[in-house]
This record gives structure tokens, C-alpha cells and sequence, in this order.
């Protein structure tokens, strides 16, 4: 997601998780001893991705969840989140059992808000991301997700549309007739019901408690609104080789033709009013000179 700015009116009783877990075997053997999200995708390590997204959305607390391996490295790479402007708490997964779990897990973070979901190897890159997202997080009951159109839709959650209103139908998780190509992708907001509702979902046949049990809870309740991110937006899934590649190009495209830099969370929180020129400045003093830090500098130094 690039830097493009906005705050969701709800940020403030909005909670954020960012689940970093699994194994990543599709990409053996660079993740036999690195968690898949601490990858570089291009100049930063790929969980920086999802929690711009997070930032960009004005949520500032953050829940990261990862494995017992893998929390140390997390913890050591983005610290309690100040330097960024939010504040970073941490919660293992023991096994990836679902990506539903993490509202298992993440009960006693939320509490009585709401909360925001991203995928720890998911991007997202568009003008109008962020009004989406505030879109998304100004619902005051039931849950958003958004859809992509891709050409192999049967790896994903695929969302079926009534074709005069394009309202969802139904969700159905990795099908072998696809009803649509349109799939679901790893950024979800729901109000606070989802703890309860993710307590009483059963493991599906994979043996996970799936995110789609969750979505067609509330499509059943007819409070699932899907929003459908059509041309001008990109959704990468890096979870292959292949996809690590293009995401990778993808972003030094945008970041050399732009000369900006896409998920740069200090510039974000920066721009968010969370840190000031001076706060930005003092921690990259701390830091040796890279095309990163020089970056900051000067986006400190015009904004002093």
C-alpha cells in the first residue's frame, strides 16, 4: 500500500491485528529458520506491508501474532511500535491452526472494540485504499471484507455475486468450481462480535478454523458488506516464490517512479500526526545511512 493518507473516524475504538504465523513451506528453504513476513519485498521486510495498511486506516493499536519461534524476531525488528507512532503488543500461535484463531487469541486485546485483521504477506497498493478502509471502519455493526479479481480463484475464499445488485451470495472457501473470480483477500474489519462467533466456529476438514466460517456468519445475518477492488488497485499475495519476485519488482517500480517509498512507517506516522519532524529526525540519527534512512531524512527535514 503506498502513502497515501486518511484516518478512519473509528481508528481510536478500532483495534488492529496483523497475523504473521504459518509455517511458509511454500517458500522452503528460505523460511527454514526466518518467519515468511521477515523477507525483504524489495527494501523492507515484508510485514511492514500489512501494518501500513493498519496505520494508514488510523489504528495505532496493534496486535502482532506469530509463532513462539518467530515473536522474539518480531519483537526485536519493530519494538513496542513507538518509533512508528503506535503501540505494539504481541501474542503467540502455538500452531497455525486458522486464521480465524487469531480473534481466539487476540480476545483479551480487542476487548469491547471493534478490529481489523490483515494478513502479515498481504499488500495492498490503489489511490482510494484509505477511504475504503474508512469506508469499512465507520460501520457500527457487522463486518467488511474486500474481494480481487484474479485468474486462479480457486486457491482463495471465492465470493459469489448476485449479478444486478452485485450483492454477496455466498463465500465459499477454495472450491473446485469457482462461482466467481472474485477472492477474497487478507484484510477484514468486524465489529466485536467476532470474538464470540470465532469461539463457535468447528474446525473444517483441513482441520483449521477458517475465516470463511466467519464471513458466512455474518452473510447469514446480513451484515457482510464486500467491497469489490476493480482497476487501479493491486492485491499481491506473497506466498510463493514467484509472488515474492513480483512483489518485489512491483514495489521498486512504484518507489523508483514515484521517488517515494511505499510502507515507510515512520513517514506514515509522520503524516498521521502521531510523530513530529523532531521524533523522526532523533531515531534516524540512531541508525546507519541507507537509502531507507536518507529517505526519512529528507521527508523529516520538509516537514521540519
Amino acid at each position: 500500500m503506498g502513502n497515501e493518507q486518511g484516518r478512519c473516524s473509528r481508528g481510536d475504538n478500532l483495534k488492529g491485528i496483523v497475523l504473521a504465523g504459518g509455517s511458509g513451506s511454500r517458500l522452503y528453504p528460505l523460511t527454514r529458520s526466518v518467519s515468511k513476513q521477515m523477507l525483504p519485498v524489495y527494501d523492507k521486510p515484508m510485514i511492514y506491508y500489512p501494518l501500513s495498511v493498519l496505520m494508514l486506516g488510523g489504528i495505532r493499536d496493534i496486535l502482532i501474532i506469530s509463532t513462539p519461534r518467530d515473536l522474539p524476531r518480531f519483537e526485536e525488528l519493530l519494538g513496542d511500535g513507538n518509533h512508528f507512532g503506535v503501540s505494539l503488543a504481541y501474542a503467540e500461535q502455538q500452531q497455525p491452526n486458522g486464521l480465524a484463531e487469531a480473534f481466539i487469541i487476540g480476545r483479551e486485546f480487542v476487548g469491547d472494540d471493534s478490529v481489523a485483521m490483515i494478513l502479515g504477506d498481504n499488500i495492498f497498493y490503489g489511490h482510494g485504499i484509505s477511504q475504503l478502509c474508512r469506508q469499512a471502519a465507520e460501520l457500527r455493526t457487522g463486518a467488511a471484507i474486500f474481494a480481487y479479481r484474479v485468474d486462479d480463484p480457486g486457491q482463495y475464499g471465492v465470493v459469489e455475486f448476485e449479478p444486478q445488485t452485485q450483492r454477496a451470495l455466498s463465500i465459499t472457501e477454495k472450491p473446485t468450481s469457482p462461482a466467481s473470480d472474485w477472492a477474497v483477500t487478507g484484510l477484514y474489519f468486524y465489529d466485536n462480535d467476532v470474538l464470540d462467533i470465532a469461539r463457535t466456529i468447528e474446525p473444517s476438514s483441513r482441520g483449521e478454523l477458517e475465516i470463511t466460517a466467519i464471513n458466512n456468519a455474518y452473510l447469514e445475518r446480513d451484515q457482510l458488506h464486500v467491497h469489490q477492488l476493480g482497476r487501479g488497485f493491486a492485491w499481491l499475495d506473497t506466498g510463493t516464490h514467484d509472488s515474492l519476485h513480483e512483489a518485489s519488482s512491483f514495489v521498486r517500480t512504484i518507489e523508483h517512479r514515484q521517488g517515494i517509498k511505499m510502507a515507510c512507517l515512520e513517514e506514515i506516522g509522520l503524516s498521521n500526526g502521531w510523530l513530529a519532524a523532531e521524533d523522526v529526525m532523533n531515531w534516524v540519527n540512531q541508525l546507519d545511512s541507507s537509502p531507507y534512512t536518507d529517505y526519512l531524512r529528507r521527508v523529516a527535514s520538509e516537514r521540519a
